[in-house]
C-alpha cells in the first residue's frame, strides 16, 4: 500500500514538473515571437530592460537627480548635465566633439554664421500646441586627425582627396546620472539595438572614393527596387493603405505639366503629384507626448538649425496629418530637437558625447517598452528631424532602422537611400518672419561670375581660398565677411559656392536658392536636400573637390543660354525651400514631410 501511495506520488511530481516545463517554453515561445506588449522574459532576465529611465522635467538648462520608483520604471524628474555628474575614462577621449561648435562674437563686424557656428542664446524656440495622447554602441565618429595638416598641404599645393576618416568609437564612458538606471548590457542588451549589423570596417578604397552626381542618382534608383525595410512582426491595416499607395504612384497617370509646379525640377511630375496626393488624403502621424522642453517638442526658430524648430512646430500643430490613435498612424514621430539636445547634455570641452548617447537609447527604451509599435518593426516607421552635426552619429546605431531626415547627408557618414532623407538647412535671420531678405537682381543684371564667403572650417576652405583669394576679378572668394555684404554678393553673383566646412553641408546650397543665385556644390559625397523628389542637375551646379583649380573654368563652360535657364529654375524651385508661418502647399514643411512619406511607402514591406 506504501509502495503505491510513493508511486502516486511520484506520477503527480513529474505532471507537475512537465506542466511548469511546459508553461516556461510556452513564455519563450511567445517572447521570441515578439506578441505584442508581452515582456516577460526581459523583466524576468535583463536589468536593463527591466528599469527604464523616464524623461521627465529639465530646470533651466540644470537638472535635478531627484526620482520616484514606481514598480520596475524609474521616472526621472530630471537629469544632472553638470561636469560633476558625468566621468570621462581617460581611454573615452574620441574624436567624437572636434567639429568647431563655439560661438564666434565679433564686435567689429558680422560674420556669417555657418554650421559649425552655434547660434548664440538666447534661442528663439517653437513651443507648438501641445496634444494628451494615450498612452550598442560602435558609433561612427569623423576623425579629424588630419586638420592640422592642412597648411602644409596648402603650402604643397595639393588636391583634396583625403576626406575625414571613419572609425570606430573608443567604448562608451559611464555616465553617472538618473538616465542610466543601469549601467550593464548598455549596448547588447537594449530592445532599441535588436537586428543591427555588425559595423564594417571602411577600407582606405572607400574612404577616398568619391560618388559622383550621376553615381548617387542610380544609387537612389537601385534604392527604390530593392531596399525594404524591416518586416513587420504582425500585420496592421496601415500597412495594406501604404502598399495600396505604393501601387498607386508606380502607375500614376502620365503628366507634362501641371498648374504651380514646375516639371523639369522633378525627377518624375507624374509620381511626384501621384504621391503628394496620396499623402495629403492618407498619411497619419503619431507624435509621442513623452518628453520634456526643452529638448523634446521645441526646437531653435532662426539661425542655421531652424528646420528642427520649424518642422516641430508646425507639425504639431497640423490637424491633417497628426492623429491622437497611434493604431491609425503610418509614421511615427520623435519630436527631438538635436540641436537642443547638445545644449542641455552636452559638457563644454569634455570631447565627449557619451551622456547624449545614453540619452537617447534610454529614450527609445522607454518609448519601446511603454508602446508596441517601435517593437513592429524596429523603429522602421519611425522618424527624426534633425539638423544639427552631430545627429547622424548620436543616431548611428540608437535609431538605425528610423527614417533619418539630416541635414548633415554624407554617403560616408551613415546616409542610406530609401531610407534617409537630405533636409534642406537655411539660414532663417528673423523667428517671427521666416521670408526676410529674399530676391534679388535678375540674371542679366549679376555682374559677378562666382562668390564665396565664410569661415574657415574644415579641410576644404583654406584649399578654395588659396587658388581662387584676390586672384581673379570674376572670382570673389573671401574669408569672413560683413553680413550686408555677403547680402550683397550673394544677391548680384551667378553662381553661389557652397563649400563644405567641417561636414559636407553647408546653408549656403538653401541660402543660394532664397537669393536666386545657382548654387555650386563643392562638398564630395553630399547628398542635396530632397533628392528622391527634385533633379537637382536641372538648377544647380557640382563640381568635385578636387577640381577646385579649375573652378572657373567649369563655370565659364556653362552657356549663357544655359545660365539663363538655370536661374529660373532657381526661382521656380524656390517654393519649395520656403518656411511659412502657415504652411503652404508643396512648400518645405510639406516636402519634407513628403520625403519622409515617399520612403516609408517605398520601403513597406508586406508581412
Amino acid at each position: 500500500m506504501g509502495t503505491e501511495v510513493r508511486y502516486a506520488s511520484f506520477l503527480g511530481t513529474k505532471r507537475l514538473l512537465w506542466l511548469v516545463a511546459s508553461v516556461f517554453v510556452m513564455v519563450l515561445i511567445i517572447q521570441y515571437f515578439g506578441f505584442p506588449n508581452i515582456y516577460v522574459v526581459p523583466s524576468l532576465f535583463s536589468s536593463s530592460k527591466g528599469q527604464v529611465a523616464f524623461l521627465g522635467s529639465f530646470q533651466s538648462g540644470e537638472l535635478s537627480g531627484n526620482s520616484n520608483i514606481s514598480g520596475n520604471l524609474t521616472f526621472a524628474s530630471g537629469l544632472n548635465t553638470t561636469a560633476s555628474n558625468v566621468v570621462h575614462e581617460g581611454t573615452a577621449k574620441t574624436e567624437l566633439s572636434k567639429t568647431n561648435d563655439a560661438t564666434v562674437e565679433d564686435s567689429n563686424a558680422t560674420m556669417i554664421e555657418d554650421t559649425e557656428i552655434e547660434d548664440k542664446f538666447p534661442l528663439q524656440v517653437a513651443f507648438g500646441s501641445e496634444f494628451v495622447m494615450p498612452t550598442s554602441e560602435n558609433n561612427f565618429v569623423l576623425d579629424r586627425s588630419d586638420k592640422d595638416d592642412v597648411p602644409h598641404r596648402v603650402a604643397r599645393n595639393e588636391t583634396i582627396d583625403d576626406n575625414p576618416i571613419i572609425t570606430t568609437a573608443a567604448p562608451l564612458a559611464m555616465v553617472i546620472s538618473p538616465l542610466t538606471s543601469s549601467i550593464q548590457n548598455q549596448s547588447t542588451d537594449h530592445s532599441c539595438l535588436r537586428n543591427i549589423p555588425a559595423v564594417i570596417e571602411r577600407s582606405d578604397r572607400a574612404r577616398k572614393s568619391v560618388a559622383s552626381i550621376s553615381q548617387m542618382n542610380y544609387m537612389l534608383q537601385e534604392s527604390q527596387t530593392s531596399f525594404c525595410s524591416m518586416k513587420p512582426r504582425w500585420s496592421s491595416v496601415v500597412d495594406q493603405e501604404l502598399l495600396r499607395a505604393k501601387y498607386l504612384i508606380k502607375n500614376a497617370p502620365l503628366l507634362k505639366s501641371e498648374p504651380g509646379l514646375y516639371a523639369p525640377l522633378f525627377r518624375n511630375l507624374s509620381m511626384f503629384k501621384r504621391s503628394y496626393e496620396l499623402m495629403e488624403k492618407t498619411l497619419k502621424v503619431y507624435i509621442y507626448a513623452e518628453g520634456e522642453r526643452p529638448i523634446f517638442h521645441s526646437g531653435p526658430l532662426d539661425g542655421i538649425y531652424a528646420s528642427e524648430g520649424w518642422f516641430i512646430k508646425l507639425l504639431q500643430e497640423n490637424k491633417g496629418f497628426v492623429t491622437k490613435n497611434p493604431k491609425k498612424a503610418h509614421l511615427f514621430y520623435l519630436p527631438i530637437s538635436f540641436r537642443l539636445l547638445k545644449l542641455t547634455l552636452y559638457v563644454p570641452d569634455s570631447h565627449n558625447r557619451t551622456n547624449i548617447m545614453h540619452f537617447l537609447i534610454n529614450y527609445v527604451d522607454m518609448i519601446a517598452q511603454k508602446y508596441r509599435f517601435w517593437n513592429r518593426t524596429d523603429g522602421a516607421d519611425h522618424f527624426i528631424v534633425a539638423c544639427h552635426d552631430w545627429a547622424p552619429a548620436v543616431t548611428d546605431e540608437i535609431m538605425s532602422n528610423c527614417i533619418r531626415s539630416l541635414c548633415n547627408a554624407d554617403l560616408r557618414g551613415g546616409f542610406q537611400f530609401g531610407k534617409d532623407v537630405s533636409l534642406p538647412q537655411p539660414n532663417i535671420r528673423s523667428s517671427t518672419n521666416p521670408l526676410v531678405d529674399l530676391g534679388g537682381k535678375p540674371a542679366s543684371k549679376r555682374r559677378t561670375l562666382a562668390f564665396f564667403a565664410g569661415h574657415m572650417h574644415g579641410y576644404l576652405r583654406p584649399i578654395l581660398l588659396k587658388h581662387w583669394e584676390n586672384r581673379d576679378p570674376d572670382m570673389r572668394i573671401y574669408g569672413g565677411i560683413t553680413k550686408a555684404s555677403y547680402l550683397r554678393y550673394m544677391k548680384s553673383s551667378k553662381y553661389c559656392i557652397c563649400a563644405r566646412g567641417s561636414q559636407v553641408n553647408s546653408p549656403r546650397v538653401v541660402e543660394a536658392i532664397y537669393y536666386g543665385c545657382i548654387p555650386v556644390i563643392l562638398s564630395d559625397n553630399y547628398v542635396p536636400p530632397l533628392f528622391e523628389t527634385l533633379n537637382w542637375e536641372s538648377f544647380a551646379v557640382f563640381v568635385q573637390e578636387k577640381d577646385i583649380p579649375n573652378l572657373k573654368n567649369i563655370l565659364l563652360s556653362i552657356s549663357d543660354k544655359k545660365y539663363k535657364q538655370m536661374h529660373g529654375r532657381v526661382k521656380q524651385v524656390q517654393q519649395h525651400f520656403l518656411w511659412h508661418i502657415k504652411p503652404s502647399k508643396y512648400d518645405v514643411f510639406h516636402m519634407i514631410l513628403h520625403s519622409v512619406w515617399h520612403n516609408r511607402v517605398f520601403g513597406i514591406r508586406a508581412r
